[in-house]
């Protein structure tokens, strides 16, 4: 009789061993690191991971969610993955500071088998149990170089504003100016500097443009609106309006100088639909699903004929 009271009492624990194992349930923790809380962008990206975790909450998940700022520093975002990993998150949702130094966040994550979604900033090369949500950044750069080829005729002097240079998105846009401006013997880029993605950075990098090149410059392709709208201010300032600028993300602030005519055009960059759906992601892999490893949200060229469709 002991032997069956005993066999019956190991039976039981692996039952309820397995049931523990089991990824489905309705309470989570997912883990977030945002490389700046101070970038525009990722604030409203931010915001987007947060409407769609209280529409989880809604639907009866018991969702707890807990957001950090890396403040540009890798270490930073080392030191946080880690604890997350400590305090064992179900997911961890990543901005990274740097693309390229982001194996050890990857490994961190993955080898105590915690699923890890990268959002915005692609590292690439991606193993098992590691996510992508973003947009193809090479084409937010064709966007801009196809909308000012035709307004520049197919010929001018033009400038670009890159982001961290550490970034896949400033370099994926950047080319992607670069490889349509080639199809134009008219075309020449006079320059290209980073702006650090920076309002102030872009403001700076125009004036030493404007007075290095003068009335030869014709337009300017930015990364992103903050840096445009940072060259849209030295432009005032230097008493020239006859330069075109482009951004990229359409943020309020991007928007509202395209109303007033100030910015030439943006590209659309959905933050909202990228954060979210990297909480989403997130959330499925944490349950055990098998999601898309990689989630792409368009891109969409913004100007003054259908910027009525954005404001709203």
């Amino acid at each position: 009789m002991k032997k069956i009271v005993t066999m019956l009492f190991i039976g039981v624990m692996l039952v309820s061993t397995v049931a523990g194992c089991s990824k489905k349930s309705s309470k989570m923790t997912i883990g977030v690191s945002i490389a700046n809380f101070d970038d525009t962008f990722l604030t409203y990206m931010m915001d987007g991971m947060k409407a769609y975790a209280k529409k989880l909450q809604e639907e009866g998940i018991e969702l707890d969610v807990e957001y950090t700022d890396a403040k540009e520093d890798m270490a930073k975002q080392m030191d946080q993955v880690e604890t997350f990993v400590v305090q064992q998150k179900d997911a961890i949702v990543v901005v990274p500071v740097d693309t390229s130094a982001a194996d050890p966040l990857t490994q961190a994550a993955t080898n105590a088998e915690i699923p890890i979604v990268y959002v915005n900033r692609n590292p690439g090369n991606l193993p098992e149990g590691a996510f992508y949500v973003g947009s193809e950044e090479i084409k937010a750069g064709i966007m801009q170089m196809e909308f000012l080829a035709e307004k520049l005729g197919g010929n001018g002097k033009i400038a670009i504003l890159m982001g961290k240079l550490d970034n896949e998105g400033a370099l994926k846009r950047t080319e992607g100016v670069e490889q349509i401006s080639a199809k134009y013997d008219g075309i020449d880029i006079v320059d290209k500097q980073t702006g650090l993605w920076q309002r102030n950075e872009g403001m700076m990098k125009t004036e030493d443009w404007l007075n290095r090149f003068g009335d030869e410059l014709k337009a300017i392709a930015s990364n992103n609106d903050d840096m445009a709208l940072g060259a849209i201010q030295a432009l005032k300032d230097g008493g020239r309006d006859d330069i075109l600028v482009v951004g990229v993300d359409a943020t309020p602030d991007g928007l509202n100088a395209l109303k007033n005519g100030e910015l030439t055009a943006t590209v659309f960059q959905d933050a909202a639909g990228q954060g979210g759906g990297a909480i989403e992601l997130a959330y499925k892999a944490a349950q055990g699903d098998k999601p898309e490893q990689e989630k792409w949200i368009d891109f969409k060229l913004v100007t003054p004929e259908n910027l009525d469709e954005f404001l709203k």
